[in-house]
């Protein structure tokens, strides 16, 4: 090609399957502009501008803007260095792309209304700090002033919710849950319940911690009574309940007899609201933990046996 040629719009246009309409913008707003002009005043340009509209245009392509384009264009910014702020913000519209996504896909499945889909809407587009600072408030107002068992408070303000950056929309259902409960005036009162029995059982004395061992013994021994068919108030249920509060005598320290029965019946009736294992199982899906296997049943039947 010769280096001296001057070319038209119309021949710019042949050689780089952009429009006339296109060329003349970009010439028109000193992206492109031309090289000299013909004796009737048309435009022409030479073959630098056929390579600086041949970068205009890839760089279009890739979606940056023309005061990007004319940067690079003026060599007041490198392609990398414009690639990398480019490339920077993809990511950011990638992940606001990808929460809608996931919000309408949650909204067609749960065949929301308007107001519900405008409340996950806003609820999803939460910042991990606002989704933080959510939970943080609802912990300090319910546990906040009180001396409760520490360790729990502690897992409690450990365990925030993460949502990912290409979240499922049962993970986008489940923060939309999390938060709500967060915000339920009726939950908070449960909570704080279970937060002053523990404040009290600390001021009693009971400092022995979270006893993940002795839930997980409850379990199995109330699953073998369940397995078996066993009702709670049945003359069959004794030894398990009895083999059960010989279990939290021990952990607690305490003397295995109606006191001891009282004072938990009293425990495991405050921590019975199902709302408080439902805040662990929505963390766990917003996470991505495994899902803890469900514990209502298993106290409720406990719960039911020391009534009887």
């Amino acid at each position: 090609m010769n280096g001296d040629a001057l070319y038209s719009i119309g021949d710019l246009a042949r050689r780089t399957g952009l429009t006339v309409k296109t060329i003349r913008y970009y010439s028109d707003s000193g992206i492109v502009p031309p090289t000299d002009r013909s004796p009737a005043g048309y435009r022409l340009y030479d073959i630098d501008a056929l390579t600086r509209l041949d970068l205009a245009r890839t760089l279009r392509d890739l979606g940056l803007d023309l005061a990007a384009v004319r940067r690079v264009l003026d060599r007041e910014a490198s392609v990398p260095e414009v690639a990398a702020a480019h490339a920077d913000a993809l990511d950011v519209q990638i992940r606001t792309l990808r929460l809608r996504r996931a919000v309408l896909r949650a909204v067609a499945r749960r065949g929301a209304d308007h107001l519900e889909t405008a409340l996950m809407h806003r609820l999803a587009k939460l910042s991990e700090d606002e989704r933080h600072r959510l939970v943080h408030e609802f912990i300090d107002a319910t546990f906040g002033d009180l001396d409760a068992n520490p360790e729990f408070v502690a897992m409690m303000r450990s365990a925030m919710p993460e949502l990912p950056d290409d979240p499922t929309s049962e993970q986008v259902e489940a923060w939309v849950e999390l938060a709500e409960l967060c915000q339920d005036p009726g939950f908070r009162t449960s909570v704080r319940r279970m937060a002053e029995f523990q404040a009290a059982d600390r001021s009693g004395g009971d400092t022995t911690g979270l006893h993940h061992d002795l839930t997980e013994a409850v379990r199995a021994r109330v699953g073998e009574a369940l397995a078996a068919g066993i009702l709670p108030a049945s003359a069959e249920a004794a030894p398990f309940t009895e083999s059960l509060t010989a279990l939290y005598a021990h952990a607690f320290e305490r003397a295995d007899d109606g006191d001891l029965r009282r004072w938990l019946l009293a425990r495991l009736e405050v921590a019975s609201d199902p709302r408080a294992e439902r805040y662990w199982q929505l963390l766990s899906v917003i996470n991505g933990w495994p899902v803890p296997p469900a514990l209502a049943p298993v106290f409720t039947w406990f719960t039911a046996a020391l009534r009887a």
